[in-house]
């Protein structure tokens, strides 16, 4: 018997509310396992904390094990969905270009169906004169590109989902094109 491909799923649901990143993570492994796949949580790890444990290494050990977890996986999907902003969690811009730098396959979603140029304000320059780049790409053109260029590919949502961050129908266009990468 193989050992099922494991996937990383990231993006920013780790701040969502407990029981509704729950929800969401067991839906993603619901589908991928369906599919043959081990979906990985950047949550999945064992780490515990005491109270003398300083802020910044409490963050050093969590970018730690999730770096851990990325090595361990064969491939990304990640959640690119504007969150705090214009533009995709830039923790999950992070672990996408991360498994990219690695050699392995991105897959991305987003259920903001407008480019990014669109979602600046649909002007040349920003409030301060600084250019805004217009290639009709779904976020910044490193990530559509590099995630192009990995083999995977970006899915824009065309209409309203279920959650305000997630699509399952988007997640399943991700694990079929995963199947053909």
């Amino acid at each position: 018997m193989t050992t099922p491909k494991r996937i990383y799923l990231a993006g920013p649901e780790v701040f969502f509310p407990a029981e509704e990143h729950k929800a969401i993570v067991a839906e993603k492994k619901r589908i991928l396992q369906g599919a043959g796949y081990e979906g990985v949580d950047p949550l999945d790890t064992a780490l515990a904390f005491s109270e003398n444990d300083a802020k910044p290494e409490r963050g050093q050990r969590i970018y730690q094990a999730n770096r851990e977890l990325m090595n361990s996986c064969d491939a990304i999907i990640a959640n690119l969905t504007p969150f705090r902003g214009i533009s995709a969690d830039p923790g999950t811009v992070f672990e996408v270009g991360y498994m990219i730098g690695q050699g392995k396959p991105a897959f991305g979603f987003t259920l903001d169906s407008r480019n990014y140029r669109d979602r600046t304000g649909a002007t040349d320059q920003d409030e301060h004169g600084h250019a805004i780049e217009d290639f009709e790409m779904g976020d910044n053109l490193m990530i559509e590109g590099g995630i192009r260029e990995s083999g995977g590919q970006l899915f824009v949502a065309q209409q309203p989902s279920e959650h305000r961050y997630f699509s399952a129908e988007l997640f399943r266009n991700c694990v079929r094109a995963l199947a053909h990468a």
